[in-house]
């Protein structure tokens, strides 16, 4: 189906066309004053000065040949040029009931499919998942969803950071603690235990100890580092804890990811590009497009057209070190070799957009990926405390994210037993769904490219533009529908939505035939916040409905099933707009 927007812009502009005039300027968007119009046109404003003639008489002349038509309830030319439109009640229940025929409510998906990556995450092994990486995880998760719900190949990767010096100082602080470990032996050379010298409580305390320990002890640091060369050169023993330490690291993380309803379809690392970068610089090095600065290895990506200054691309140090930028460029070749994308969209604070901007020019300049391959930075802003500042605990440390989770679900909870009187284990249950959707609402709501202030006792009201609202709406229709199977004995599969003027009716059929425009357009400017934006307007316009019309209590059982498949079709749509956002509804609260 097409959306009702291109519906309306076809017959517009065939209009304008008409009567002498470019269709181009038959474009039609939604009313910024809703009071006077459903959708506006101002074409004929722009149209002016090309044909010399008053927008007004423009106007008059396209709304002149509409007047018979049946698409329309009113089509009419207010000065100085705007042409206000409403569509006819039987078009809207038309295409309604067209949308409930179809799987996805009418959606239209690509013609040509694209290859997209999306990394997302981007969590280091042997550390615990902080607040800071919530806003990669939820936004790329709800972007992999939307792109496959329009309808093309989406490989998520979480793209851990599992290389580098971090390693060297885990494993030294390790041989510090444990010397008598086999790893640490090297004349062993039997294999090793299965089963890691270490938990993940253990790991992660390790990490922060060895990282203060080698600021004050310049030894301990150069050890280290002569510890991360040996593992990076195949190192029995180091090899065998680095292992170990991955096992861990990603069980742990798997398990908190799951928390939060967040998969990755690949599960790559920083070491797997390590295989690359060898012949890649030398592919680099032979084709000239690099030079020696200081000794360093660099790419010039500075442009004519800039108008601030963007350093060259680093590839090696003077010491020939590889850093974040050679894997980072690797690990577009190895995306390139393994997927052939036509995307790559990278879900990252929108403090790092510099870096990136380095890194994509480079790789385009170099080749290493098509011209005709996407390169996209999706930076986010900051989650902030009540003080403006990024979140932190009372005593002014980074919170755990599983922590945080605790906290929103422990709040949910105790707004809904205020009122209620439910099981424990239940409530508990509806609690991390109702949570879930409390934390995911509150920031995807949010324009990813903004800082936000997360508000617990905001997040959590069951009131406003919030997570439990939107659940509390599609449980308060799920109750209608299970009231009205009750009493009929009929789930209604196949009812009809008719046309009754009713202004909340009518409303509310118009916010839900917007459903295939806001997909499109929330993926097209890479925008959950607008499909967000959109689950609001349509609850609100239910909740209207429902307050201002007894839809059990109905008497004309016509207009009553009529109801019953309109609060089913918008049921199914708040459903897939929540799914799409990354979290789901209980079946009550």
């Amino acid at each position: 189906m097409k959306s009702i927007l291109n519906i309306i812009t076809e017959e517009i502009s065939g209009a304008f066309e008409a009567k002498g005039y470019d269709r181009s300027y038959g474009k039609v968007t939604l009313s910024n004053r809703p009071d006077l119009c459903q959708y506006q046109c101002n074409g004929a404003l722009a149209a002016a000065k090309e044909y010399k003639k008053a927008p007004i008489m423009i106007a008059e002349d396209v709304v002149s040949s509409l007047k018979d038509n049946k698409l329309f309830n009113k089509v009419e030319a207010i000065k100085p040029g705007f042409i206000n439109i409403d569509v006819s009640n039987d078009f809207l229940a038309d295409y309604l009931n067209d949308m409930n025929k179809d799987e996805k409510h009418g959606f239209e998906e690509v013609d040509n499919p694209k290859t997209i990556v999306i990394d997302y995450g981007g969590p280091n092994v042997a550390k615990p998942l902080h607040v800071g990486h919530l806003r990669s995880a939820v936004i790329g998760e709800s972007l992999k969803r939307l792109a496959r719900f329009v309808g093309h190949e989406v490989i998520g990767d979480v793209h851990l950071g599992d290389w580098g010096l971090q390693m060297g100082l885990i494993i030294t602080e390790l041989k510090k603690r444990q010397p008598e470990l086999l790893y640490f032996d090297e004349e062993y050379d039997g294999e090793y235990p299965e089963e890691a010298p270490f938990t993940i409580s253990e790991l992660e305390e390790i990490y922060p100890a060895a990282n203060e320990y080698s600021k004050e002890n310049p030894e301990f640091k150069e050890e280290a580092k002569q510890t991360t060369f040996l593992l990076q050169n195949g190192h029995r023993g180091y090899t065998a804890l680095w292992n170990h330490i991955l096992n861990v690291s990603i069980a742990d993380l798997k398990r908190n990811y799951d928390n939060l309803d967040v998969s990755f379809d690949l599960w790559k690392k920083e070491s797997d590009a390590q295989k690359y970068i060898p012949d890649m610089v030398k592919y680099m090095k032979e084709n000239n497009y690099t030079r020696i600065s200081d000794g360093a290895l660099v790419i010039d990506v500075k442009e004519e057209t800039d108008t601030r200054e963007i350093p060259p691309c680093m590839v090696l140090k003077s010491d020939g070190a590889t850093l974040y930028n050679t894997t980072d460029l690797a690990t577009i070749v190895e995306r390139e070799k393994l997927f052939d994308p036509d995307r790559i969209i990278y879900v990252v604070d929108k403090r790092q957009e510099l870096y990136f901007e380095q890194v994509f020019r480079a790789a385009k300049k170099t080749k290493i990926i098509g011209d005709d391959v996407e390169l996209i930075f999706q930076g986010f802003g900051t989650m902030n405390g009540k003080d403006g500042k990024p979140f932190k605990t009372r005593d002014g440390g980074v919170m755990r994210l599983e922590y945080l989770i605790e906290s929103i679900n422990e709040e949910v909870y105790s707004k809904m037993m205020e009122n209620r009187t439910i099981p424990e284990e239940e409530a508990r249950e509806i609690a991390k769904i109702v949570g879930l959707a409390a934390l995911k609402y509150g920031d995807l709501s949010n324009q990813a490219s903004k800082d936000y202030i997360f508000d617990i006792d905001r997040f959590t009201s069951f009131e406003g533009n919030t997570g439990p609202y939107i659940l509390y709406t599609i449980v308060r229709i799920k109750s209608i529908l299970k009231n009205y199977e009750k009493i009929t004995g009929s789930s209604l599969k196949n009812g009809v939505i008719r046309p009754y003027d009713i202004e909340s009716q009518i409303n509310l059929m118009l916010e839900a035939s917007k459903f295939n425009e806001t997909i499109a357009n929330a993926y097209e400017e890479l925008a959950p916040h607008k499909l967000c934006k959109y689950v609001y307007d349509l609850s609100n316009a239910f909740n209207t409905f429902y307050h201002e019309n007894k839809i059990i209590a109905e008497e004309d059982k016509e207009k009553q099933e009529s109801w019953i498949a309109l609060i089913k079709l918008v049921l199914e749509i708040l459903e897939t707009s929540i799914n799409i956002l990354g979290f789901k509804a209980p079946e009550r609260m």
